[in-house]
């Protein structure tokens, strides 16, 4: 079981020749109904964006997930490269400047061997983001995507085990209660009984009626009080959510279901308890089904 819920980021770094690129992920997911994939990509990078949604789709079903990438590009301290040709460039134009200032009686400061090697094109860099070939880029990049997903989905399975693991307590609690109200059918049969005796015998004191008649109308309200279904579908739902939790794939549709049936059985029990404490023990089952169906709403 995966939650649809999770985080995962990771950095990393590549050298090419001179050029150092640092680059840093961020992935988070939070529920949804769907699967719905948003990607912030650097504008040079767009031709990844299939291959991560690809790879995105073939790990998971649902929830909004949203995935940034931040690239950066850095020079690395090398040995500096001087362009001989910009650099005889440069110095023609400072020997023309010279030569203009004297001519007009203005004297300049030399600039020193640094401020010629800070001039534009005299030293050589390396290649820029749209030089580097995009199979390689990519390359670089998806390798290093593919850890992040195994991090994310990691993250995604830890979460996904506890929620299990709550579950698997509710259904047992949803278990537990329904065993309760089995045991207390007995008792309720003979007081709803009591109470439909009492109820026909202030009938009886001022109406005739036929004993037989009355006989078979208390058979069908008996009938129509029984819990014996409801009890039966909710044992049922219970083996049937324990069966869920072990299962492979996404699960989270059909435990939400499931949480649908059995609130329909815990508002049918209420609805016909007409007993105090099995009123007590639908509405128990009532709190514990929408903590569940809470929980539901993270899984995958």
């Amino acid at each position: 079981m995966y939650s649809m819920t999770g985080y995962a980021s990771r950095a990393g770094s590549h050298r090419l020749g001179t050029t150092i690129l640092d680059w840093d992920w961020d992935m988070r997911a939070v529920n949804g109904r769907g699967l719905d994939l948003r990607l912030r990509l650097p504008d040079t990078l767009g031709f990844l964006e299939k291959s991560l949604r690809d790879r995105l789709s073939d790990q998971l079903s649902r929830g909004n997930v949203s995935l940034a990438l931040r690239l950066r590009i850095a020079q690395a301290e090398t040995v500096a490269q001087v362009d001989a040709e910009a650099l005889e460039a440069v110095l023609a134009a400072l020997d023309l400047i010279q030569s203009r200032a004297q001519a007009a009686g203005v004297l300049l400061q030399a600039p020193s061997a640094l401020d010629l090697l800070a001039w534009r094109g005299v030293q050589q860099q390396g290649p820029e983001i749209a030089t580097i070939p995009p199979e390689m880029l990519g390359r670089i990049l998806l390798e290093d995507f593919d850890a992040l997903l195994a991090d994310f989905s990691q993250v995604r399975a830890q979460e996904g085990a506890a929620l299990a693991g709550l579950l698997a307590g509710q259904l047992d609690e949803i278990a537990r209660l329904t065993a309760a109200a089995r045991d207390l059918r007995d008792a309720r049969s003979a007081d709803l009984r009591a109470h439909f005796e009492r109820a026909m015998a202030l009938v009886l004191e001022s109406a005739r009626a036929d004993p037989g008649r009355i006989e078979q109308e208390l058979a069908l309200l008996a009938v129509k009080a029984d819990l014996t279904e409801e009890l039966d579908r909710l044992e049922a739902h219970c083996a049937a959510g324990h069966a869920l939790l072990e299962a492979q794939g996404p699960v989270g549709r059909k435990l939400d279901f499931l949480t649908q049936e059995f609130n329909r059985e815990a508002n049918t029990l209420c609805s016909k308890a007409q007993h105090l404490e099995m009123t007590r023990i639908g509405l128990d089952l009532k709190t514990v089904i929408d903590q569940m169906r809470e929980q539901v709403q993270n899984v995958e």
